[in-house]
């Protein structure tokens, strides 16, 4: 399983929205981004996965290098995305920070 740097733990936390219901916790040497227990965001290895709704999802799909996020035999579900060369170059042409406002919308 790939663990991700320092630095790769610093770019994921600088582009999650400041709102204060945003908790970043490990997951399996990771990190994960969760608001009201859902995640909406993680980070696998130095790449970058967001939970995103259609047609965000499409969008985000569209963009050069986006794929399945997480472990090859198990990604994570199809709302999700990931692209291994953004870092340091946050957000990708046409696309914007990833925000929490649909896992806000779970109940608690």
């Amino acid at each position: 399983m790939p663990k991700p740097s320092e630095d790769d733990k610093a770019f994921f936390r600088s582009i999650l929205p400041g709102d204060p219901e945003v908790e970043v916790k490990p997951m399996f040497g990771n990190l994960g981004a969760f608001v009201h227990g859902n995640m909406f965001a993680g980070l696998f290895g130095s790449s970058v996965g967001v939970r995103l709704a259609e047609p965000d999802a499409a969008v985000l799909s569209a963009v050069d290098g986006a794929g399945p996020f997480g472990p090859a035999e198990r990604p994570m579900g199809a709302t999700s995305a990931s692209h291994r060369g953004w870092t340091r170059t946050w957000p990708p042409s046409g696309w914007r920070r990833p925000g929490s406002t649909s896992a806000r919308c779970h109940p608690r």
